[in-house]
């Protein structure tokens, strides 16, 4: 599902490198977490691995698809058909109810409009009784659903996630977890989580560990 050989990243050209990884894979249905202190390139591996920043060297490989090779557009389009990703902040559109936050996701992706699609995520999720609801209408625990709803309408083969459980309590963090792996095994999707969090090193015992000189280093 993921690929990662002598990947390198800098902001700008001639910058200091802010990340280094020589190889990491994560199988098709698995799951590990990025781990590391603030600072350590948790959230700008993810980015890569998005298509949302594209290495300075190196190949990152989704779905057999090495994404630096793709133009803009077409990495746009191949994220929105096969990665889904839940941000710490949900960017859930405020202008849009909860269904019509799922269904433009199938339209960014070039996809047909799938109304049973999109009420089917959000039952998976509970929140079916929220569809004509705003984002601000919304729970802070509603909103985090309806964004993982959003991130899986698509049944993407990756769902990237990236500090889904900061500043939450414990039963809130273990809700969050259950919700992730739950949703991740029943579609069958590879689940990546960046996090500093130990309360997840339990759920999920595979680790990527970034440390804060840069390099990586499978666990």
């Amino acid at each position: 599902m993921i690929r990662i050989e002598h990947l390198r990243f800098a902001y700008g050209s001639g910058g200091e490198e802010i990340l280094k990884l020589d190889a990491f894979a994560l199988a098709p249905a698995n799951n590990a977490l990025v781990v590391g202190p603030s600072g350590c390139g948790k959230t700008t591996l993810l980015h890569l691995i998005a298509g949302l920043l594209v290495p300075v060297a190196g190949r990152v490989v989704v779905a057999g698809q090495d994404l630096a090779t793709l133009p803009a557009s077409a990495r746009d389009r191949f994220r929105g058909r096969n990665i889904g990703i839940v941000l710490q902040q949900f960017h859930l559109l405020p202008t849009l109810t909860t269904l019509q936050n799922l269904l433009v996701a199938q339209s960014i992706a070039g996809l047909p409009v799938d109304r049973t699609a999109a009420h089917a995520s959000l039952s998976t999720l509970g929140v079916d009784d929220r569809v004509n609801a705003y984002p601000h209408q919304l729970s802070v625990g509603q909103q985090q659903r309806v964004a993982i709803a959003r991130a899986l309408v698509n049944r993407p083969k990756l769902l990237l996630a990236d500090e889904p459980t900061s500043n939450l309590d414990d039963d809130a963090c273990r809700n969050v977890a259950d919700l992730l792996l739950e949703a991740a095994e029943r579609q069958g999707v590879a689940l990546l989580i960046a996090t500093h969090d130990s309360r997840l090193k339990s759920r999920i015992p595979r680790q990527l560990v970034l440390c804060r000189h840069r390099t990586g280093a499978p666990a």
